[in-house]
């Protein structure tokens, strides 16, 4: 997705890799306590769970880290997140799509709000900006997994409805996309080709790009990375296209 890869440019120009996968750790293993509290607490009985479980083995999650995560949702006292998604427009036209999972609904919502008023954007009713987005299944492979032709055939034999492959040495590698009521099915199709994925997920991608050039990428940049920041916020999807000339003035 265009606004993932960027943020993941910006993160490597600042050298903020340490922060930046402790926060990933820390945003798996709520996952992973969310999906287990709102059903079993067995992944091979619940399917959230077990793509959240697979997602934080792909990302090199220690194996006791994910079973605290999974028995802290059984506790009592467990925290009770909520799951929020926020819609706005960035300078510029650009729509964004914040999925959240917060303990404090009141803290979330004023810190969302803040970060899209003070770089020039404006948040929107629920419905204002994903009806420019599909929600869909995401299963990633790094470059090295298949050829782009190998990926795609693997793809469309099992059902897959699109692949985009990246091949460049900082690429994204493969992203395959497909209808989320077959993400399950597609993605054990090219495990058993394969082997694991690097992320399987439900997305939001852009039906339509919006062009950003001059100021404005610095600008929303910016607010992408505020919001990735945030201890509560669990995603972000945008859809801007950006020149490789732009940002590359922003390195």
């Amino acid at each position: 997705m265009a606004g993932h890869s960027k943020f993941k440019n910006i993160m490597h120009r600042k050298g903020r890799a340490d922060a930046a996968r402790s926060k990933l750790f820390s945003k798996l293993s709520r996952e992973i306590t969310v999906a287990a509290k709102a059903g079993l607490p067995d992944p091979n009985m619940n399917p959230r769970l077990r793509l959240a479980v697979n997602n934080a083995k792909a990302e090199s999650l220690p194996k006791d880290v994910i079973d605290r995560a999974i028995k802290k949702s059984q506790m009592g006292d467990a925290a009770d997140y909520t799951e929020i998604r926020y819609e706005g427009v960035a300078a510029g036209g650009v729509g964004i799509i914040v999925e959240v999972l917060t303990d404090n609904r009141n803290r979330a919502a004023a810190n969302v709000r803040s970060y899209f008023t003070k770089l020039g954007g404006n948040m929107g009713a629920t419905g204002s900006v994903t009806f420019n987005f599909d929600h869909v299944g995401q299963i990633g492979y790094p470059a090295k997994a298949a050829s782009e032709d190998a990926m795609m055939e693997a793809a469309i034999e099992a059902g897959a409805d699109d692949v985009e492959s990246d091949m460049d040495e900082e690429g994204e590698g493969h992203t395959v996309y497909t209808a989320f009521e077959s993400l399950n099915e597609v993605a054990a199709a090219l495990e058993a080709r394969f082997g694991a994925a690097s992320n399987t997920k439900i997305a939001w991608r852009p039906k339509m790009q919006v062009p950003v050039t001059g100021d404005s990428v610095a600008t929303l940049m910016k607010l992408l990375d505020m919001l990735n920041d945030d201890d509560d916020v669990q995603n972000v999807y945008s859809n801007e296209e950006i020149s490789d000339e732009d940002l590359a003035k922003l390195g």
